[in-house]
């Protein structure tokens, strides 16, 4: 039985390596401390209603490990209540790895990667898929884009934390950049038709 948050990621084993390592006092002050959450928070719902995509993880019951990325607009990602993250599950290639997996196995894992921020969120949980509830597809549908949405997946948050920045490559989306480019160019012809008039 865990008696910690972190617990979820720091079984015993983990812990005898971080003994092992050096880091586990590190980690010991961390728990004894502001500990890991358990709830969503301002900081969390922040960096989910702006996520363009993240990583569900599952496993079989056999514990065959999968991962697959979601990406949508800002906000498909969406806080539920304090305790729940949802999104609409779309039509896509029809494999369906995760719900087969979420169907034998509720444990799941949610990576957030933020590149233009350079932040990433961990978040522990178990999953469900929610099938024939109109009103919850409704309010969990994206509002841009043309996709299908077949179902709607709950994630219960059992545990979060943050990573440091070190090592993530700041990448700015396509979007964002076409946007200021088309900010600068606006005023780059604002400036020469302002020029063309004073030469006059």
């Amino acid at each position: 039985m865990k008696d910690l948050v972190s617990d979820v990621a720091f079984t015993p084993a983990v812990k005898a390596e971080q003994l092992r390592r050096g880091s586990r006092a590190q980690y010991e002050a961390m728990e004894r401390g502001r500990g890991w959450q358990s709830r969503v928070t301002p900081e969390l719902a922040a960096v989910v209603t702006a996520a363009r995509s993240f990583y569900l993880g599952t496993a079989s019951a056999a514990g065959q490990p999968y991962i697959q990325h979601r990406g949508g607009s800002p906000g498909f990602l969406k806080v539920v209540d304090e305790g729940t993250l949802g999104f609409a599950d779309l039509a896509g290639n029809r494999q369906y790895i995760t719900a087969g997996n979420l169907a034998e196995n509720p444990r799941a894992f949610i990576f957030l990667m933020d590149y233009a921020r350079r932040r990433r969120v961990k978040i522990w949980g178990t999953a469900r898929v929610c099938e024939n509830d109109d009103e919850l597809l409704a309010a969990l549908r994206p509002a841009q884009g043309h996709a299908v949405a077949e179902r709607a997946i709950l994630f219960s948050i059992e545990a979060w934390d943050r990573n440091c920045p070190q090592h993530i490559p700041q990448l700015i989306p396509i979007e964002d950049v076409q946007d200021a480019y088309a900010a600068l160019q606006t005023r780059i012809e604002e400036l020469e038709e302002e020029l063309r008039r004073l030469k006059t």
